[in-house]
């Protein structure tokens, strides 16, 4: 089976466990194939799995890996992957890697209006333009694909995003539970 074995990952944070999925051989380290394999795993299309691969890769890799020398082979190192945080995003993650649950609530008080648990896409835009640092177009563009990429994958029937789709996405359990429903569509 294709799917991350959470018994492994177990004493890790939680950010560490949202990228774990993409470690298809479970070693440590994601490397471009593999988060390719993990965005096809969980639906997105031959074009989205590849921009990704491409974009996060060459991205995270040099914020991850120990030393000054980067890799062509452009691998991300998973016990490291709180380096790799950028501004401008939700701060549902400290500067560790770990899971602040006032930060996450904060999002859908201050943003769901339209229903207590769930985002509307205009709602989603509202929220990221409310946590942009100034000047700081890196995270704000990095924020913008993240949360546009989940919308898209992960929006329900009714085009919306679920409170609990967005904690799986931040305790690291969505992905594995995407993965399984594309395999359920598929059998």
């Amino acid at each position: 089976m294709a799917s991350n074995d959470n018994s492994q990952i177990e004493d890790i944070n939680v950010l560490q466990k949202h990228v774990a999925f993409f470690d298809r051989n479970h070693d440590g380290i994601i490397y471009p194939g593999e988060t390719f394999k993990g965005f096809r795993a969980i639906g997105a299309g031959l074009l989205l799995s590849s921009v990704a691969a491409i974009f996060i890769n060459v991205k995270l890799s040099h914020k991850t890996r120990p030393g000054k020398f980067p890799s062509l082979y452009f691998p991300i190192e998973i016990k490291n992957i709180h380096r790799a945080k950028h501004e401008s995003d939700s701060g549902v993650y400290d500067s560790e890697g770990r899971f602040v649950p006032s930060k996450f609530e904060e999002i859908f008080q201050k943003h769901a209006l339209t229903y207590p648990n769930a985002l509307t896409e205009n709602e989603i835009k509202t929220f990221l333009h409310a946590k942009r640092v100034p000047k700081n177009y890196t995270g704000w563009f990095a924020a913008f694909i993240e949360w546009k990429v989940l919308y898209i994958l992960a929006k329900d029937k009714n085009g919306l995003l679920q409170k609990e789709t967005v904690r799986g996405l931040y305790d690291g359990t969505l992905f594995e539970k995407m993965e399984e429903e594309k395999n359920m569509k598929t059998k």
